[in-house]
């Protein structure tokens, strides 16, 4: 299946602080055609979304400003990658552990996504592992041994649907 593996753009002002401007339709529709194909030029944007290469520039250019867009994007055949096994690690930590906790899973390999929740289980993780080995070694090796990690449940992913994107369709 495929994912998106973010490369920020060069630093700029990231609109924190501010009120961001709402999307307007031309907005999202440049949002939905940079999620399709973060390569396209200006010119195949401008002429998607039916509005001048100017236009175009200065909208991606005011959208990344404003920090709406926050990178450019690669989608990735994991399997092709040799990330043949997925699955999402449920943890249950130690109240006010999140920073400590999030911090470490960032950087522990194969760890795509981490996300706090409120849910019955305080994390939620996405990793993406070479094999059952991997991914054992890293949840009941690396993960559990985290401080503040309390719980841990894996849930292996059998299929997946492809597409970033759906909500600016």
């Amino acid at each position: 299946m495929t994912d998106q593996v973010s490369e920020r753009p060069s630093p700029k002002p990231s609109g924190a602080g501010r009120s961001v401007r709402p999307l307007d339709g031309p907005d999202r529709l440049i949002l939905r055609e940079l999620i399709r194909d973060a390569r396209t030029s200006i010119r195949s944007l401008a002429d998607r979304v039916h509005i001048s290469r100017a236009n175009a520039y200065a909208r991606v250019e005011r959208l990344v400003a404003d920090g709406v867009i926050t990178g450019f994007s690669a989608q990735i055949a994991h399997e092709r990658a040799g990330l043949r096994t997925s699955a999402y690690v449920s943890l249950s930590i130690e109240q006010n552990s999140w920073r400590e906790v999030s911090a470490r899973l960032g950087r522990l390999p194969y760890v795509e996504h981490v996300s706090m929740l409120g849910a019955d289980f305080d994390v939620l993780v996405l990793v993406r592992a070479p094999d059952n080995a991997a991914l054992r070694d890293l949840v009941l090796d690396r993960i559990q041994s985290i401080p503040g990690v309390q719980t841990t449940r894996t849930w292996l992913v059998f299929d997946e649907l492809p597409g970033p994107g759906a909500a600016w369709s």
